[in-house]
Order: C-alpha cells, then sequence, then structure tokens
C-alpha cells in the first residue's frame, strides 16, 4: 500500500531507482568487493578470497538480508553474513575485514549521490537552456517592470530570463564546486584510526575509493563528517527557491487582471471541479509547495553533523528521509521548470496593455533624466516630474497631455520630445546588449 506521494505521485524514476533499497544494496556490496580488492592488492588477504567476495556479492538478493536483519536486528551485519553466505573456501571470513559498518554505508551513500548528482546535474544544465532559449526569443519583447507590485519603467521578457538564467548558471558552478567535498567514501574503522587495517590502512582506504571511482576522505571518525551533505542539501534547497521564485512570477503574471503569461494548458484539461472556466498554474504551484518541503530538509541535515564523540546513531534515521526525499523532489521541481518555463505562453497585447496601463506615468524617470541633461537641476526634474504625474493620476490625463501643457516643461522639451520620452519601447537601455552577452557567456 502506497503511502507518500514520492511512491505514486512526485519524482522521475531514474532519480527513485538511485534510493532505492535494491540499488542500497548494490553500492554496499560494491564497497564490500572494492575493500576485498583493496586488501588483497596489499597481502592483507589472500587474492582468492577477494575474487570469491566478488564473485558472489551478484548472487545475494534483498529478501535474503531482510530475513537475517529481522534476526539480528542490524542492518549492515545482515549484508555481510548474506555475502559470507555465497562465498565458498573459507573465504566469508574475509568479508567486512577491518572495516566497520559506516565504512560500507557511508561510502556507499558516496555512490549514491555520485549518481543523484548526475541526473540533477544534467536536468538543471537542461533548465539553463530553456530559459537561455527564452532570453534570446524574447530579448525585444518590451513589458512592464515591477516594484513592490506596482508598475514602474520598462524592462523586457528577454531581462528577466537572463536574469534567471544567471542564477541557475551559478547553481550549477556551485554544483561542480561540491562534487568532489560530497562524492567521497570512507575506510576508517571503528574511530578514524584504522588500526584494524594495520600499517596499511591509509593505501587500503585509497585502493578502495579508486577502484569504486569517488573521492577519500583525508581524516574521519566512525563516518564521513556530515558537512559535506549539509552543504549539498542546502544546494537544493538554494536550487529550488531559484525556481520558486521563477514560478511565483509565473503565478502572478497569469492572474486574470494581468495575464501576460500562461501556463501550456492541454486540449482536456480541467481546471476546477466546478468552474469550468479555470486555466490554474497548478505546475508552478506545485514548484513552489514542493519547494517548502525541500527547504525544510536543511535543519535536520545541519543537525546531523552534531553528534556524539565518534558518532552516534542520530543521524541514520533521518537521513534515510533526508537523502532520498530531498533528491526526489528537486529532481521533480526542476522537470516540471523546464516542462513550465519551455511552454510559456505569451499573450503580447495583454503585454503592451499593462505597459500603456498607467497613461505614459511609469515614463516619469525618462523624463526626470532628459529634463536634468538640459539643464534642470537633477532633484528640481524630479519634483517636476513628480508634480505632472500626480496631475495626471488626479486627473486621468495621459501624463504626455499634461506634460505638453506644463509651460516650465516646454522651456526644456519639445512636443516631439516628449512623444519619445513617453515611448516605452525606446527607455530599456541596455537590456538587450545584457541579453546577447548572457547568453554568449552561458550557452554551452
Amino acid at each position: 500500500m502506497a503511502i507518500h506521494p514520492i511512491e505514486y505521485r512526485y519524482g522521475t524514476d531514474e532519480m527513485k531507482f538511485v534510493w532505492s533499497e535494491a540499488n542500497r544494496l548494490e553500492k554496499i556490496m560494491k564497497a564490500e568487493a572494492a575493500l576485498a580488492r583493496a586488501e588483497a592488492d596489499i597481502g592483507l588477504i589472500p587474492k582468492e578470497a577477494a575474487d570469491i567476495i566478488e564473485s558472489s556479492i551478484g548472487s545475494v538478493e534483498l529478501e535474503r538480508v531482510k530475513e537475517i536483519e529481522d534476526e539480528i536486528h542490524h542492518d549492515m551485519m545482515a549484508v555481510v553474513l548474506a555475502i559470507s553466505e555465497k562465498c565458498e573456501e573459507n573465504a566469508d571470513k574475509w568479508v567486512h575485514f577491518g572495516a566497520t559498518s559506516n565504512d560500507m554505508l557511508d561510502t556507499a551513500t558516496g555512490l549514491q549521490l555520485k549518481e543523484a548528482v548526475a541526473i540533477l546535474d544534467a536536468k538543471i544544465r537542461q533548465l539553463l537552456d530553456v530559459l537561455l532559449t527564452q532570453a534570446e526569443n524574447n530579448k525585444n519583447l518590451v513589458c512592464a517592470g515591477r516594484t513592490h507590485g506596482q508598475i514602474g519603467v520598462p524592462t523586457t521578457y528577454g531581462l528577466r530570463f537572463a536574469i534567471w538564467a544567471s542564477e541557475v548558471a551559478r547553481h550549477i558552478e556551485r554544483l561542480e564546486q561540491l562534487k568532489p567535498r560530497l562524492i567521497v567514501g570512507q575506510m576508517t574503522g571503528a574511530v578514524g584510526t584504522q588500526a584494524a587495517f594495520g600499517k596499511d590502512g591509509i593505501e587500503i582506504q585509497k585502493k578502495v575509493m579508486q577502484y569504486l571511482e569517488i573521492g577519500s576522505v583525508d581524516v574521519s571518525n566512525q563516518i564521513i563528517q556530515r558537512d559535506r551533505h549539509a552543504e549539498f542539501v542546502m544546494w537544493m534547497a538554494n536550487t529550488v527557491t531559484t525556481l520558486d521564485k521563477i514560478a511565483v512570477e509565473i503565478r502572478s503574471l497569469q492572474r486574470s487582471e494581468i495575464a501576460e503569461v500562461e501556463e501550456s494548458f492541454r486540449k482536456k484539461q480541467v481546471g476546477s471541479s466546478t468552474m469550468p472556466h479555470k486555466r490554474n498554474p497548478i505546475k508552478s504551484e506545485q514548484i513552489c509547495g514542493l519547494a517548502r518541503i525541500v527547504r525544510a530538509m536543511i535543519e535536520p541535515e545541519l543537525q546531523n553533523n552534531t553528534l556524539w564523540d565518534e558518532r552516534d546513531l542520530t543521524n541514520s534515521s533521518c537521513e534515510r528521509v533526508v537523502f532520498p526525499e530531498a533528491c526526489v523532489l528537486t529532481d521533480h521541481i526542476i522537470k516540471l521548470a523546464i516542462g513550465v518555463i519551455e511552454n510559456l505562453r505569451f499573450y503580447p497585447d495583454n503585454i503592451r496593455r499593462n505597459l500603456d496601463l498607467l497613461r505614459g506615468l511609469n515614463m516619469g524617470e525618462a523624463v526626470m533624466i532628459e529634463l536634468a541633461m538640459r539643464g534642470v537641476g537633477r532633484q528640481e526634474a524630479h519634483e517636476l516630474v513628480r508634480s505632472s504625474a500626480m496631475e495626471s493620476h488626479e486627473s486621468g490625463k495621459h501624463f504626455k497631455d499634461v506634460l505638453l501643457a506644463n509651460t516650465e516643461v516646454a522651456n526644456y522639451l519639445s512636443e516631439e520630445d516628449i512623444i519619445n520620452l513617453v515611448d516605452p519601447d525606446k527607455y530599456i537601455g541596455t537590456a538587450v546588449e545584457q541579453v546577447e552577452m548572457v547568453v554568449a557567456k552561458l550557452k554551452r
């Protein structure tokens, strides 16, 4: 019986598999095989035993591991015993030799994280491409800029997408930077001294990680320190928060009163069970809702780094939830964002309507700057334009007409000047150039 929505509603099959019981067991057994090979390389155990251990792990079944765990109540020792059952010629006595449970468990987590990061990396790069395409396609689409929820001077949709693309590119950069800190394993023994491995402990650890093709800790105690994992969880929270921000903007711009953009709406899609006309931004809302869950994982994972002495077990149960849930939901959110942004529908008539909604008032800065350039002091120009704007606001007249009737303004600006200055298409500064620079920089 499915209980958690991840089981039946959210997440991709590829990310769910990374955190499945079967894949977890496979990674633990790979770590066991790598340890045996490394120990055989330095002569700590017989090479024949390492060969048998490596060949035996393929026949270990998850169901048998669970049966043993039900009897002994120790998950890692259940794996060791399940492998040992499959080993012939006394090779079983060399399984897990010198290691502690978390050498295998944390190293297996490193292998899972390597797979999870690869999935997230590919998807977030796809998201970047979609954002850059929208930035390039809409670099000349002038729209109303808004601050405090109020219409300000013009901007362009291309610039909005370029800003978001730059932010996503920084997340990609951060992910690259944290990979070597995150994707690591350890073979340090009971409390980190490697005493059970003898004088060759450092070399054994090095060889194990080379076989597994992941990094190696420099020092550790019984577990890999959780600052590494906390950084990754914070990366996921930071990333989904960017997508939360984008989704909030899309939801706002899809309001009936604004209606500048809209999520794609399928032919047979239903928006409401009682209001047949509804076209709701449900994907964007889902992004915003699930982002809250991912952000909520930060505090538990930070606390997983504050363990007693060489370690306690409080992190273990917590991470069984944090790692799969955060990764599955982050992957799901990125996939949703790709679909929403790639298929976003624009309404140019509504964009223009909102741009002209204030009857030219949003062009006050352009008039003020031009007056200042022509000899009116900046503060004096600000007051002159402000008073004209208030008159336009109160009277309902177009800002252009108020300016044309102002004799003081007429001393500096002609009718043609005023007409040009209140034209929003002529006041977007370097927006187009900025978009082109971002696209050129970030396109692969």
